[in-house]
């Protein structure tokens, strides 16, 4: 049934975004062939969360840190952590926010708000949050991309997705898991798209409890960026975030936007 069910939200995206006046399908098409004419003969030999050319760091220095929070869109992941944002809001702390297009689809007046706010920046979390893969491999029970083509729907679509909705393309993309072969690697950056992984991973999906969230959060150096969700809001990220941070904060530690850096 789940099988199904996702056919038809992809269908479903799929039409809305195909109907959209900004979408030449000539010009989409002629890309999908031109990518697979170049890396149809690719084998990828990495799978992971840092194959070649995903980005993880900041490459600074200084104490700063780039806080990355997600919004996956799954079934079960479809809330919105409001008190997260306003913890951020009220501190000042700017973040990058992934965002996949059925939490788009869901929350889609939030979505427009927190576009418009200067504090945060928003990345591409993917169409139907697949792991991203040239030949269809699987984590955490999760079918990744098939084909090249469907990788190319995959960070694609929600990217026009984005851009339709804030006038803005985004820059960069995180894949569903956030697990890569570096041929989908190097086929996100022929779509314009640095893609990013992390270096302190802070609340497993919005599963570690409080202290856990906090412990995580609190092993960060400069340089790092953490991950997070903030499609969770009955979980405890937001109670270990915010502890940490403030201490962070004491420790001398700014928090910045991808965007505001150049990445390793």
């Amino acid at each position: 049934m789940n099988k199904f069910f996702s056919i038809f939200i992809f269908l479903f995206l799929l039409s809305s975004t195909l109907n959209s006046n900004s979408f030449d399908t000539k010009n989409y098409e002629q890309l999908k062939k031109e990518l697979n004419e170049k890396y149809k003969n690719k084998k990828p030999k990495e799978w992971g969360e840092n194959v070649t050319g995903v980005k993880s760091k900041i490459k600074t220095n200084d104490k700063l840190i780039a806080i990355t929070m997600d919004a996956c869109g799954s079934p079960h992941g479809m809330g919105f952590d409001k008190e997260l944002i306003n913890f951020l809001e009220k501190h000042n702390i700017p973040a990058t926010l992934f965002i996949n297009a059925r939490w788009i689809d869901r929350n889609l007046e939030i979505f427009k708000t927190l576009a418009k706010k200067p504090l945060f920046e928003i990345g591409n979390h993917g169409l139907l949050h697949k792991p991203a893969s040239v030949n269809g491999k699987s984590v955490y029970n999760l079918e990744g991309t098939k084909n090249i083509n469907e990788l190319i729907d995959e960070i694609e679509l929600n990217a026009k997705k984005i851009e339709s909705i804030t006038n803005k393309r985004p820059k960069y993309f995180r894949s569903g898991t956030a697990y890569y072969d570096e041929i989908a690697v190097k086929i996100a950056n022929e779509l314009n798209h640095e893609v990013i992984g992390f270096s302190i991973l802070g609340d497993a999906g919005a599963t570690f409890n409080a202290k856990k969230v906090e412990e995580s959060i609190l092993n960060s150096k400069e340089g790092d960026i953490i991950i997070v969700h903030f499609n969770h809001p009955l979980s405890q990220t937001k109670e270990g975030m915010s502890k940490a941070l403030l201490k962070l904060k004491k420790e001398g530690y700014k928090f910045v936007k991808l965007s505001d850096y150049s990445l390793k």
